[in-house]
C-alpha cells in the first residue's frame, strides 16, 4: 500500500510528464484517470465507478455558461460590434494625453463583459490598436503594455468562462463567484488607468498628444446610443438578471447569448454564413473544455479515493505556518506557473488540491477563487511563457521583440500583484457583494 504523498507524487508526476511530452492537456488527464483507476481502485470495476462519476458531473446544468459565453464571443467579433464601441471610446476620449492606453484599457473591460476571452481580446486589440498608437508615436511600453493588461480582464469580469469552469471542479456557486469577481476586476482596470495617468504625467514623450478632428457632442451621443446602449443590455441581460434574482447564472448565460445574436442581427451585420461558423467555432471550443473539464473532475476523485488529497490537507495543516501565509504561498505558486503553462491546465490540476486545505483553514472559498483567478490572469501575462505574450508578439508590429513586450508588461504585472495584495489583506471587496446580492 503506497503512502499518500506517493500516490500523489506518481499521479500528478505521470500527468505533467505526458503534458511535457506534448499530449493534449485531456488525453493526458484521461490517460492517467484510466491507468490510476485501475490500478487503485480495484481494476475495470474502479473504472466503470469514475466513468459514471464523470459522466454525472458533465450533465450538470452549471456547465452550460461555458457554451453560451462562447457563442457570446465569437459573435460579437464575426459582426464587427466590437470595432463599433473602440470606435465610440475613441471619439469620448478625445484629446486626453495617453487616450490610446485608457482605450485599451476601457475596451479591456468592455470585450472581458463580451467575450471572456482574454486572448481574443489580446488579438483583436493589440492588431487594431497598437500599429495606430505607434503611428501616433507611442513607446513600445505604452503601446503594448495597456493591451497585454486590460485583455487579461477577461478572466475577472462576468462572463468568464474559467470562472465558470473553477466553479465546477471547485464545486462552488456560480452566481456568487460572477458576483465575487467584478470588484476586484474593476479595480484592476483602476490600478491600470492609474499607472497611465502616472506615466504619461511624469514622462509626457511614452504617449505624446496629437490633433484629431473635433467631435460634437451630438455625435458623440448618437454614436453611445448606437453603440455603447445595447452592449449595456447585454451585460444586463447576463450580470443584471443574476443581481435583480430573475436568472439562474446559467439561464442569464443564455439570455446574453440570444441579446448578442439580436443585436448583431438588428444591426444587420449577421449573416447566416458568420452565425453558422461562430456555433461551429464555438461548439469546438466549448467540447475541447469540456473534455478537459470531464478529465480534471475525474482527477480530483481519484486523488481523493485513494486519499492522497486528505493526506495533503492534513500534512498542510499541522505545519507550524499561518494559514494565510500558505495560502499567499498557493497564490504565488499559481503565478509562477503561470509563466510555463496555460490557464486551464493550472486551474483543473491545483484546484482539487488547493481548496479542499483553503476550506480546512475556515477561509471563504470564494475569496480563494478571487485571489486564483488574479493569478492565473498575472501568470498568462508573465515572462518568459505567458501565452498572452506570445499572442501580442503574433499581432504586433514589424520590429517588436520579445524583449519589448516583456519591458512593457512589467508595470502591469506589478498592477496585478497590487491588486493581490489588496483583495488578499481586504477579503470584504469579495464577501461584500455576494452577501448584499445572495444574503
Amino acid at each position: 500500500m503506497m503512502e499518500w504523498w506517493q500516490t500523489l507524487s506518481l499521479l500528478l508526476g505521470s500527468l505533467l510528464i505526458l503534458m511535457a511530452l506534448g499530449m493534449p492537456v485531456a488525453f493526458a488527464f484521461l490517460t492517467v484517470n484510466l491507468v490510476g483507476s485501475y490500478v487503485f481502485l480495484g481494476g475495470f470495476s474502479g473504472i466503470e465507478q469514475l466513468v459514471l462519476n464523470t459522466t454525472g458531473a458533465l450533465t450538470s446544468f452549471t456547465l452550460v455558461p461555458i457554451a453560451m459565453f462562447m457563442i457570446m464571443g465569437e459573435v460579437m467579433f464575426r459582426s464587427g460590434i466590437a470595432t463599433d464601441v473602440m470606435d465610440t471610446l475613441d471619439k469620448w476620449f478625445g484629446k486626453v494625453r495617453g487616450r490610446l492606453a485608457f482605450m485599451a484599457v476601457g475596451g479591456g473591460v468592455l470585450f472581458s463583459t463580451l467575450t471572456g476571452n482574454s486572448m481574443g481580446s489580446v488579438a483583436l486589440l493589440g492588431s487594431s490598436l497598437v500599429p495606430e498608437m505607434e503611428k501616433r508615436g507611442y513607446k513600445k511600453p505604452m503601446s503594448l503594455g495597456p493591451i497585454l493588461g486590460s485583455a487579461g480582464l477577461a478572466i475577472m469580469i462576468p462572463p468568464s468562462a474559467l470562472a465558470v469552469v473553477l466553479g465546477v471542479v471547485a464545486e462552488l456557486s456560480i452566481g456568487r463567484l460572477l458576483i465575487a469577481i467584478i470588484v476586484p476586476g474593476l479595480l484592476m482596470a483602476v490600478l491600470y488607468a492609474g499607472y497611465i495617468l502616472i506615466r504619461c504625467t511624469i514622462e509626457p514623450d511614452v504617449a505624446p498628444t496629437f490633433d484629431i478632428p473635433h467631435t460634437p457632442m451630438s455625435e458623440k451621443l448618437t454614436s453611445t446610443v448606437l453603440n455603447i446602449f445595447p452592449v449595456g443590455i447585454i451585460v444586463f441581460a447576463v450580470v443584471g438578471f443574476i443581481f435583480i434574482g430573475i436568472a439562474t447564472p446559467t439561464e442569464a448565460a443564455a439570455s446574453g447569448a440570444v441579446a448578442t445574436v439580436l443585436l448583431a442581427v438588428i444591426k444587420r451585420r449577421l449573416s447566416f454564413r458568420g452565425f453558422s461558423e461562430s456555433m461551429l467555432e464555438s461548439s469546438m471550443i466549448s467540447v475541447m473544455i469540456l473534455l478537459i473539464v470531464a478529465g480534471a473532475i475525474a482527477f480530483s476523485q481519484l486523488l481523493a479515493f485513494t486519499g492522497a488529497t486528505y493526506g495533503m490537507m492534513d500534512m498542510v495543516l499541522g505545519l507550524p505556518v499561518s494559514p494565510k501565509l500558505i495560502v499567499l504561498a498557493m497564490v504565488l505558486s499559481i503565478v509562477v506557473l503561470g509563466m510555463f503553462m496555460g490557464p486551464l491546465p493550472i486551474m483543473l490540476i491545483t484546484l482539487p488540491i488547493f481548496v479542499p486545505v483553503v476550506i480546512q483553514f475556515g477561509f471563504d472559498p470564494l475569496w480563494f477563487a478571487v485571489l486564483f483567478l488574479i493569478a492565473i490572469e498575472t501568470g498568462s501575462t508573465s515572462p518568459p511563457l505567458g501565452a498572452g505574450l506570445f499572442v501580442m508578439r503574433a499581432v504586433a508590429p514589424k520590429g517588436t521583440t520579445m524583449s519589448d513586450i516583456y519591458r512593457a508588461a512589467v508595470p502591469f504585472l506589478i498592477c496585478d500583484f497590487l491588486a493581490i495584495g489588496i483583495v488578499f489583506i481586504f477579503p470584504e471587496i469579495v464577501t461584500w457583494p455576494v452577501s448584499l446580492m445572495f444574503d
